[in-house]
């Protein structure tokens, strides 16, 4: 059974069934909406805990048969096969506990930015670029996602110097924000004439999508500079304003 404590596990599906008695009941709005976010939550996890408490069960009773030297040898046979099935199965639904029960990040379910970029390796480099990107739009387009191009800079043979795109939908930046590092592959390229084996990387970034925020700011928060070119030059030189910075102070720091 997974190491995490029993007790824990227990809680959660005490919880899981309170909120669930607790909607089928009726509750206001503001707590319906909550409680219905939290079922929302609860219910995988639940699943889980549900089939691998199951898968366990049965791990159990077939190792008692197996080890019961009055069993049936073909009984015994026909329960070591389903027993070398279950194992990885058990295995499976542990590691998918472990991940559900995970500290939630406060951006897990917003929208993401996904930034594709051509690293080492060339126009192999470019195309790997697009690969990636295609790999997920393609899972952007499983899961029910929406993919908005905001730029994209085309190599000459068909890949991506750099792509940027916006995927909008549940649960995303929870999805893809370990993809953020450097992926590197290794093989003959289609530009490649030799048949040699090339090895090429592209950077990827995921950033949760930004909440619009209103912001003001007040004329005695701004200090602007100009400034003018010195020296010799023409007849504009030392008259015309060249450059301008723009600096916010927070009031009383000037």
């Amino acid at each position: 059974m997974t190491t995490i404590p029993a007790e824990r596990l227990d809680r959660l599906v005490a919880r899981w069934q309170t909120v669930q008695g607790t909607l089928a009941q009726g509750a206001d709005q503001d707590s319906y909406v909550r409680l219905s976010r939290e079922f929302a939550e609860l219910d995988p996890i639940v699943a889980t805990i549900t089939a691998l408490r199951k898968a366990t069960r049965e791990r159990e009773d077939l190792q008692q048969l197996i080890d019961d030297p009055a069993s049936d040898p073909d009984m015994t046979t026909l329960a070591e096969a389903e027993l070398g099935e279950l194992d990885p199965k058990i295995e499976e639904l542990e590691h998918r506990l472990k991940v559900q029960l995970l500290p939630k990040d406060a951006a897990d379910e917003k929208s993401a930015i996904l930034e594709v970029r051509a690293g080492t390796g060339g126009e192999e480099a470019a195309l790997f670029a697009g690969d990636l990107f295609r790999m997920y739009q393609r899972y952007a387009d499983r899961m029910g996602w929406k993919v908005n191009v905001l730029s994209a800079s085309e190599s000459a043979t068909g890949g991506y110097k750099e792509i940027i795109a916006n995927i909008t939908g549940k649960g995303v930046f929870a999805r893809l924000k370990f993809e953020s590092g450097v992926h590197r592959v290794q093989r003959v390229p289609e530009t490649e004439a030799q048949g040699r084996i090339h090895t090429s990387a592209a950077t990827v970034a995921v950033l949760p999508e930004a909440e619009e925020v209103d912001i003001k700011i007040d004329d005695k928060d701004l200090r602007i500079d100009v400034f003018r070119a010195s020296g010799p030059g023409g007849q504009s030189v030392n008259t015309t304003d060249s450059a301008v910075r723009i600096r916010i102070f927070r009031p009383g720091s000037w």
